[in-house]
């Protein structure tokens, strides 16, 4: 079974069970696959609860705030998968960007395999991307500060972000806007980040925060998803992931 840690936010971990489900439809109930979804809601805000950036990641953040809400997160996070452990799940997946910050912390505590999302994004990328392309990246300012994405990208490609003032403006409402519910607004506000990176020579963009692949596909088939030249959708990318692991 596969374990999924949800909740960060919700419209995501709702995402990557519907894709789960379409990309692996059944005749009858029976085969689907099984999965659990515990979404565990009352995690500490991931971006809010990032310190200082460390080059390093191994390397612990700098000062004891920091420290104390690092260590809040992968408090939450470590028990969200335990339940998910004791209701005999094989492995888990976290449709959320920002919480791979605390992947290799969260690996050595709990003894269940976790799919790394950045990770199989890279991979998929090398398979489908020239190496030194421009690719860009949208996503939390989490996301960005602690490099998660950098770790893997940047010997192989060039990765490019909006500029401060879209971060603001259109990134990071976007994500608050679909965590509201008002998806259609977010499609129009997370718009002038997608031509900022088009004119900056991107080929393909990485919607590294779960909360964007549903601002900008906003009710369309999943067909469109699917098919996309431009856009990278790790929640798709990593329920592929899974579902490769769960048939192994």
């Amino acid at each position: 079974m596969i374990g999924i840690l949800g909740g960060m936010g919700t419209q995501a971990g709702l995402d990557f069970c519907n894709k789960l489900a379409i990309l692996n439809r059944g005749r009858i109930d029976q085969e689907y696959p099984l999965f659990l979804l515990y979404n565990k809601s009352n995690i500490p805000g991931r971006p809010e609860s990032i310190g200082v950036q460390t080059k390093n990641l191994s390397n612990r953040l700098s000062n004891k705030k920091s420290e104390k809400k690092y260590s809040l997160v992968l408090k939450s996070l470590l028990e969200g998968c335990r339940v998910l452990k004791k209701s005999k799940c094989k492995f888990i997946v976290i449709p959320c960007n920002t919480a791979h910050f605390w992947f290799n912390d969260l690996q050595k505590k709990i003894d269940l395999p976790i799919i790394n999302m950045p990770k199989e994004v890279f991979n998929y990328t090398l398979k489908n991307c020239k190496k030194n392309s421009t690719i860009g990246l949208l996503a939390t300012e989490g996301t960005l500060y602690t490099g998660i994405y950098n770790k893997f990208f940047d010997k192989r490609y060039n990765l490019i972000f909006p500029n401060h003032s879209l971060q603001k403006k259109s990134v990071n409402k976007a994500i608050q806007l679909v965590k509201m519910g008002k998806v259609n607004d977010a499609n129009k506000v997370i718009k002038p980040s997608i031509n900022f990176l088009i004119k900056k020579g991107c080929k393909k963009i990485i919607l590294g925060c779960t909360e964007l692949p549903i601002a900008i596909f906003a009710y369309k088939s999943f067909k469109n998803i699917k098919t996309s030249k431009i856009f990278l959708d790790p929640n798709l990318i990593l329920a592929n992931a899974a579902m490769r692991k769960y048939k192994k």
